[in-house]
């Protein structure tokens, strides 16, 4: 199977809300173009940054709808559907498959801190779920386990449709050894905007991101100019966008990007609680920045 099925960039994208906080589908088909408009190639929907801990059942199946018909085959959709719930996992990855979704990302259950065989053993049974092919999502910042480089491989090995990982420790000594370890064939995809040419340099295949929303054209050409072979144009392109990226983490996420989205007119800053809008201050070192950007103008 191609390395880079799901292409070089992905978006993990935000869920647009109203002032009610609920679901904004006029912004999210907005948000939508934006990205298709901005070179993503896959839009991840209702994972971590869509704020998919607060959504619903039934919202979740809905954005999965909503974004398959108005995507119309112009981008993949991979439909989040991992939870601290091995058995609503798989209920809702059933779901997403009879959607006509293009590919899963399961998250590493969060709370339970499970051991690395209930993680295996999680995945194992969620991946099996479903003939769609998997994206593992590694994040131990927010779950609180890391999973080890053994159990990924061991699950890209023993499930078939375990494609891809989205690896988002920020540890480069353990990506590198996911890469070096893991099945030919079995994508290894950055979650970490600070690192991701980094990434790149070690042997990724590409990238998971969140400010691609902000940066994608230059996202694009990043990854563009290493694959060509010019790792200092890449560097030069990764280094301008920093402060925006640390900025983008600066509180809860997706806090930063939802206000940012805001004041380029995509979508309202709401986000659910316990998440909470940015405060004067953050709202003024944002703006800051996306003037220093050439974001707004």
């Amino acid at each position: 199977m191609d390395t880079v099925e799901f292409g070089r960039l992905l978006t993990a994208m935000i869920t647009p809300m109203n002032k009610e906080e609920g679901i904004d589908w006029g912004r999210t088909e907005q948000v939508l173009e934006h990205l298709i408009a901005t070179g993503t190639e896959t839009v991840v929907v209702a994972g971590t940054t869509g704020e998919s801990p607060t959504l619903t059942h039934q919202e979740k199946l809905d954005l999965f709808d909503f974004v398959l018909r108005r995507a119309n085959g112009r981008v993949k959709v991979v439909a989040g559907t991992g939870s601290n719930n091995t058995h609503t996992t798989v209920e809702l990855t059933k779901e997403a498959e009879a959607c006509g979704v293009d590919g899963i990302m399961l998250v590493v259950p969060y709370y339970n801190k499970p051991t690395q065989e209930g993680l295996y053993q999680h995945f194992r049974i969620a991946a099996g779920s479903t003939s769609l092919p998997v994206m593992l999502y590694n994040i131990p910042g927010r779950s609180s386990v890391n999973m080890t480089v053994e159990t990924m491989v061991r699950l890209a090995e023993d499930v078939a449709n375990i494609t891809s990982i989205k690896e988002a420790s920020g540890n480069l000594v353990q990506v590198m050894d996911l890469i070096a370890k893991k099945p030919a064939g079995t994508a290894v995809y950055s979650g970490v905007d600070e690192l991701n040419l980094p990434y790149l340099a070690v042997g990724g295949d590409g990238v998971v991101s969140v400010a691609s929303h902000l940066t994608g054209r230059e996202m694009r050409e990043m990854m563009d100019a290493y694959f060509a072979g010019n790792p200092t144009r890449a560097a030069a392109i990764q280094r301008k966008h920093l402060p925006l990226i640390r900025a983008l983490f600066m509180t809860s996420s997706p806090a930063p990007l939802k206000y940012a989205l805001s004041r380029m007119g995509l979508c309202e800053e709401t986000v659910r609680l316990p998440v909470i809008p940015l405060d004067s201050d953050e709202k003024e070192w944002m703006d800051s920045l996306l003037f220093s950007q050439g974001i707004l103008r």
